[in-house]
């Protein structure tokens, strides 16, 4: 890759529309420049259009090894008997099988089905950390290695996992995720610091759950965090026996506990929060807290629906993530992130922008909101921010009718992985 380059499609995304001529010049993988540059480009996209990389801010990449596993339930069962926490024993004995090796083939294979799907960032939810005969960290550094050998930009969110459930010891099968101590834990911190590929590669905190730490814990965590400078990210509400055992520990629901306990920043996203109490949503978002929706896992595991509305309603900052990998693609999630407000509200258009837009909305949840969550400079086509990309097929039959005004949201509502062609991360091409 050369330290210079501009790159031409015959549409380009420039954040309320797709514009024709326009020019992206790039230095060392970052753009400087966007317009008309009357320049001979480089890189020239014909019959396709430009967007900016979307933004996947939650993964488990190991889960995509649970796909096909998980999906049968015991003859003569009644109906509805499976729920999260029989498939949390699903993802156990996953978690039993994995060594080094299939560990690594299955998070490459889940990172490379991203960049397909226009993924160009992933935040990696990281908690099986060791190998199945010791505390060693090892799976933390093949982990990084399986984003390096792939290609996608990684913010690893190394997370804190000390307790099985509130008060409780981990259990035998969670063994494998053991963080002995919060002293422990930033020494590992500081020892994947050295390890990070500086290009596209960074780190944040994370604390699993309520039910993985305790609450003395998450408050020494989040403020290290955040005098570091780093994201946290934190699993919160998403089952109803999580808020139950909170309320028999602390008092409260999870959320409140965190909001009376943390001074909540744009740093702080909360994942799932399939069952917020609106006034302890608002508190959160209004400090500053991201949410983070994960549509296809959260029904593929009959979480619940989460009051995306109401978030957006209380100028909430919501992004997507992929979570379980059970199905990798981003225009689906965000199909998902419309649709089921609108099953529940028996309307139409419930995730808009200021214009009464959907498609603008959906796409910003899927890029700039996933940025800013995981504080990395992507989302969007502007100078100083990653020269991250994705061009989609307009000869796609998937497309066919397509005008520059009806692009994006044939984009979102109409297709699926394979109207994507071309991925760029940090200046460097690749076809998917």
């Amino acid at each position: 890759m050369s330290e210079s380059q501009i790159f031409e499609a015959d549409l380009t995304w420039t954040g309320s529309r797709f514009e024709p001529s326009v020019q992206i010049s790039t230095n060392k993988g970052v753009i400087d420049s966007v317009g008309r540059l009357g320049a001979e480009p480089t890189k020239r996209l014909s019959q396709k259009a430009v967007l900016p990389g979307m933004v996947n801010a939650h993964s488990h990449a190991f889960q995509r090894g649970l796909r096909g596993l998980g999906e049968r339930f015991p003859e003569g069962a009644r109906a509805g008997a499976g729920d999260f926490w029989s498939w949390r024993e699903a993802m156990y004995d996953l978690v039993a099988t994995l060594d080094a090796r299939s560990f690594s083939i299955t998070c490459k294979q889940a990172f490379s089905e991203m960049l397909a799907a226009g993924i160009t960032t992933v935040g990696e939810f990281h908690y099986i950390h060791h190998s199945r005969s010791a505390l060693d960290y090892a799976f933390d550094e093949i982990l990084l290695d399986a984003a390096r050998q792939v290609g996608i930009r990684l913010v690893l969110l190394t997370a804190f996992y000390r307790t099985g459930a509130i008060g409780k010891d981990l259990n035998p099968a969670q063994q494998r995720f053991a963080s002995k101590s919060t002293s422990d834990y930033w020494e590992q911190i500081d020892r994947l610091s050295s390890l990070i590929d500086p290009h596209n590669q960074s780190l944040g905190a994370a604390a699993h759950s309520i039910r993985a730490a305790d609450l003395d814990e998450i408050i020494s965590l989040y403020g290290e965090a955040s005098g570091r400078g780093l994201v946290f990210h934190m699993h919160l509400e998403e089952q109803r026996r999580e808020i139950e055992e909170s309320l028999d520990a602390y008092g409260r629901p999870p959320m409140a506990v965190l909001n009376d306990s943390l001074a909540i920043g744009e740093n702080f996203t909360a994942v799932h929060c399939t069952h917020t109490a609106p006034d302890d949503m608002e508190t959160f978002v209004t400090s500053g807290g991201n949410v983070c929706l994960c549509p296809i896992t959260e029904a593929n595991l009959g979480d619940g629906i989460p009051a995306a509305a109401h978030i957006l309603g209380v100028s909430g900052n919501i992004c997507i993530g992929s979570d379980s990998n059970s199905r990798i693609s981003f225009t689906e999630e965000l199909r998902w992130l419309e649709y089921v407000q609108r099953l529940v509200s028996e309307r139409r258009g419930i995730l808009t922008d200021g214009e009464g837009n959907v498609a603008r909305k959906l796409f910003e949840v899927a890029t700039a909101n996933g940025a800013r969550s995981l504080g990395v400079k992507t989302g969007a086509i502007e100078s100083g921010r990653h020269a991250d990309l994705i061009a989609i097929d307009l000869n796609s039959p998937e497309l066919y009718g397509w005008t520059p005004e009806t692009l994006l949201d044939a984009f979102i509502f109409g297709t699926g992985n394979s109207v994507i062609t071309d991925v760029c991360v940090g200046g460097r091409w690749r076809e998917v």
